[in-house]
This record gives C-alpha cells, sequence and structure tokens, in this order.
C-alpha cells in the first residue's frame, strides 16, 4: 500500500478510533475485576503482535528481541507501566478523567526533556503547560472525603499513563540521538509481556467468564495490536504534530462512546476541565507545527 499524506491522516483518525474503545468495552464485561482485565487484554496483546511481527519482520524476530539493547527492553517498562495503569484506572473512574489525563503526556515530555535533558522548551508550550495544569486542577482539585473513594484513586492511578510515557519517549529520543535506533512495536511486544506477567498473581483466581474473555480478546487486537503498528508507518509520512493531533480525537470519541452505549455522563467540571486540556495541546501542536521536528519514525504510541 502507496502511504500518502491524505492516506496516512485517515488511517491515524480510525487508530484514534480503535484506540477509544476501551472504556465502553470496560463497561461490557460481566465479571472480569482490575488486575485480570488488564491480564487479558496484555495476553492477547502478546499474542497478536506475535503473529504480525512475524509477518512483518520475518521468523527471527524473536531471537533479535532477546538481543535487542537496553533501551528497547526500558521502553517496554514503560509500555508495562502504561498497560496496567490505563486499564486499572478504566476500572476505577469515568472514561473521560482517564483520556484527559492520558492526553497530558506531550506536555509532561517537554517538561521532562527540560529537567533532565537540558532541551529548549518553546514559549507556546509553557503557555500550553500553564492552560492545561489549570484545566487538570479544574477537573480534580475540588472537595473530597478524607477517606481516597476509588473515584479519586483512579484519577491518580490514571496519571501515571502520561508520565510512563513521557518517560518512554525521552527514553527512546535520548537513544536516537546517540545513533540507537529502536522499533516501537517490539518494545510493545515487551510492554505487554511485562504487564501480563505482573498482572498474573494478582489475577488468579480468574472470574471473567466467556463472554469477558471474548472481549478483551478484541481490545488486545482491535485497541492495541492493530493500531500501534499503523501509527509506526503513518509517522513515516506524518509529523509528528499531526500525529499529536490527530490522536486527541481519541478523547473525543470514547468520552461519546461511554456516553451513548454505556450511559456514563462526564460531570460539567470533567467537561470544562478537560476543554481547557484540549485547548491547550491544540494550541501547542499549531503553535509548533513549523519548528523543526521532522518526521519521528518511532513516536509514542498508545497504552
Amino acid at each position: 500500500m502507496r502511504w500518502t499524506h491524505t492516506r496516512a491522516l485517515w488511517i491515524m483518525v480510525a487508530n484514534a478510533a480503535m484506540w477509544s474503545i476501551a472504556g465502553v468495552v470496560t463497561r461490557q464485561l460481566e465479571s472480569a475485576q482490575t488486575f485480570e482485565v488488564t491480564f487479558w487484554r496484555s495476553l492477547f496483546t502478546v499474542l497478536s503482535l506475535l503473529v504480525i511481527l512475524r509477518w512483518v519482520q520475518g521468523r527471527g524476530f524473536l531471537p533479535r528481541l532477546f538481543s535487542a539493547p537496553r533501551v528497547l527492553w526500558l521502553s517496554g517498562v514503560c509500555w508495562a507501566c502504561m498497560f496496567t495503569a490505563f486499564m486499572v484506572a478504566l476500572t476505577l473512574t469515568r472514561v473521560a478523567e482517564v483520556l484527559i489525563t492520558m492526553a497530558l503526556g506531550p506536555l509532561l515530555s517537554a517538561l521532562i526533556a527540560r529537567l533532565f535533558f537540558k532541551q529548549h522548551i518553546a514559549r507556546s508550550t509553557w503557555v500550553a503547560i500553564v492552560i492545561a495544569g489549570v484545566g487538570m486542577a479544574w477537573m480534580f482539585v475540588e472537595p473530597r472525603t478524607e477517606v481516597m473513594t476509588p473515584w479519586s484513586w483512579g484519577s491518580l492511578i490514571a496519571f501515571i499513563v502520561p508520565l510512563s510515557a513521557a518517560v518512554n519517549w525521552n527514553i527512546v529520543q535520548h537513544a536516537q540521538t546517540r545513533g540507537q535506533a529502536v522499533d516501537m512495536v517490539p518494545a510493545v511486544l515487551i510492554g505487554a509481556m511485562l504487564s501480563a506477567i505482573a498482572t498474573l498473581p494478582f489475577a488468579l483466581p480468574f472470574q471473567a467468564t466467556v463472554h469477558d474473555v471474548a472481549w478483551l480478546s478484541m481490545l488486545g487486537l482491535v485497541q492495541l495490536a492493530i493500531p500501534c503498528t499503523l501509527v509506526v508507518l503513518c509517522a513515516r509520512v506524518l509529523s509528528a504534530a499531526e500525529i499529536s493531533l490527530l490522536a486527541l480525537l481519541e478523547v473525543v470519541f470514547g468520552t461519546l462512546l461511554v456516553w451513548l452505549f454505556a450511559n456514563e455522563h462526564p460531570s460539567f467540571r470533567v467537561l470544562t476541565g478537560g476543554l481547557l486540556v484540549l485547548l491547550a495541546l491544540l494550541f501547542n501542536a499549531w503553535w509548533t507545527r513549523d519548528l523543526p521536528n521532522g518526521n519521528i519514525k518511532n513516536v509514542d504510541l498508545h497504552p
């Protein structure tokens, strides 16, 4: 298939739609609980990526994986944290809160790059960070009971996702500046393996019904394996700013899906605070679109 700019744009829209189904699928489960949900999704992601990588890279991809450089495995650990925190957060709090919190990844990445790698941050990005911070404060800083509720724990756990994504991107980018190429799809495979192994003891004894396993197997293939592979290919054609903008559609799609099909209505604070966050990200991506960033081949994918 010829990867034209227009085709890559539409594939990224389809990727955002596939990423967005996690919330509404989680609401359809009958018996599977927090860590069991994460285990089954990660396991089916592993199985799906084994098939995809075998098809794309040939028989020798597994030996190459185990002899891969350390940075690939560090990236895999970040992916494992993202996979686990994302699904745990979805079972504890509203889908809209998780998705909006995840969208902070690019801004956190800029902050980490500044603090640890002394990279320059554009003035527009500083403005976006402040606006997004106000939006997040409006969403979450409200009178709480003295005891942490599942909702508040879910919001806190959700923050691990963009933080891990930011660390992951900086690790990969730092390796690339030293001449090390990092193939993101095998890193996703490593992350899914680690996530499945780490959550297995907490998932036992299994309570998921056949109905639950079927839904979670679909998540592993459709919500992670396929779009994570496609976004790497899209990044050969699209700029980092274009990918960041199109990925924000996940927040819109995901919130609408649970609103329409799971009867989960986001609160006024979530809607207004989330709007501020999205406006900040849109402003930053638009303002920095002409800065020299190139077409980044290895980009943050999705948890």
